[in-house]
C-alpha cells in the first residue's frame, strides 16, 4: 500500500519533535464532524472482523467496506493497520470490568483481573498477538492502575509490585496463548471436542509412550480426569501463583 498522510495534527514537516501519537491526537478536541465515523465505531467495525475472521482480515479497504465509507475516510483518525491495531485492543481492553474500586484483599483483586483477562483473551483470540505490555494505550494502562492501587498498602517496594503484577498477568498469557493455539488446532483439523483431539493425535502419541521413556507422562495420560476442564485447569494453576505471592511476601 502506497504511503498515506499522516492524520490532521501531527508534527509539521521540519519540527524536530517525536510525531505525537494515535492517544495523543485523539485525546486533543475534535473538529466538527463531517461524517459520522468515529474512532470507537471505526474499532468495533474493524473487532468485528478480526473477531470472526482472524486479525489478518483486518485491512484499511476492508474496514471502510465494513463502514460503508471512501476508503481513505478512517486515515482521518489511524495512520494505516498498525494505529487501527492500537485502536482495536484499547477498545476491547475498555471492555474489563474495572469501574469499582479495587477491593481491600489484594488476591481477590488479582484473582479476579485474571478471570476478566483471560475471558477477554479467549473472546477475542487475535490479542493474545496483537496486545503486548509495550503497546500502550488508555485502557491497557488502566489494567496495571488498578493491580498496583489493590497493592499499595502491602508495604512492596515500586519495583516488587510491577514483578508481582506481572507475574500474574505472565501466568495469564501464558496459559491463553496454549488454550488459544489448542482451539485453532481443533478448528483446522475439525476436531469438535477433548476425544476427537486426542483421537487425532493418538498415532504420535502412542509410538511416543511406546518408547518408555516418558514414564511419568504416561501415568498423567492415564490418571488425569481433567482434561477437558480448562476452567478447573487455569483457576487452579491461577491460585498456585497467588499461593507463592502470598507466601514470599508474607501478604
Amino acid at each position: 500500500m502506497p504511503a498515506q498522510q499522516a492524520p490532521t495534527g501531527d508534527t509539521p514537516a521540519g519540527d524536530d519533535r517525536p510525531p505525537a501519537s494515535l492517544w495523543e491526537r485523539l485525546d486533543r478536541p475534535a473538529p466538527a464532524p463531517r461524517t459520522t465515523l468515529t474512532p470507537q465505531r471505526i474499532a468495533e467495525a474493524a473487532v468485528a472482523v478480526a473477531d470472526a475472521e482472524g486479525l489478518d482480515a483486518v485491512t484499511m479497504r476492508r474496514l471502510a467496506a465494513e463502514l460503508g465509507v471512501a476508503p481513505m475516510a478512517a486515515y482521518r483518525y489511524v495512520s494505516g493497520k498498525d494505529e487501527l491495531i492500537e485502536l482495536m485492543v484499547d477498545f476491547v481492553y475498555g471492555r474489563l470490568p474495572l469501574d469499582a474500586a479495587p477491593a481491600e484483599d489484594w488476591r481477590e483483586t488479582m484473582r479476579a483481573l485474571a478471570l476478566h483477562l483471560r475471558a477477554m483473551h479467549l473472546a477475542h483470540p487475535w490479542t493474545v498477538r496483537a496486545a503486548t505490555p509495550f503497546s500502550l494505550s488508555p485502557n491497557q494502562l488502566a489494567v496495571p492502575e488498578h493491580a498496583f492501587a489493590a497493592l499499595a498498602e502491602h508495604g512492596l517496594d515500586a519495583d516488587t509490585t510491577m514483578a508481582v503484577f506481572r507475574t500474574v498477568t505472565g501466568y495469564v498469557h501464558g496459559s491463553v496463548t496454549t488454550e488459544v493455539t489448542l482451539n485453532t488446532l481443533r478448528r483446522e483439523r475439525g476436531w469438535s471436542d477433548g476425544d476427537q483431539t486426542r483421537a487425532g493425535l493418538a498415532p504420535r502419541m502412542t509410538w511416543l509412550m511406546g518408547t518408555g521413556r516418558y514414564p511419568n507422562y504416561q501415568r498423567y495420560l492415564h490418571a488425569a480426569t481433567r482434561k477437558d476442564d480448562p476452567d478447573w485447569q487455569f483457576e487452579t494453576g491461577l491460585d498456585c501463583v497467588l499461593d507463592g505471592i502470598a507466601a514470599h511476601f508474607a501478604l
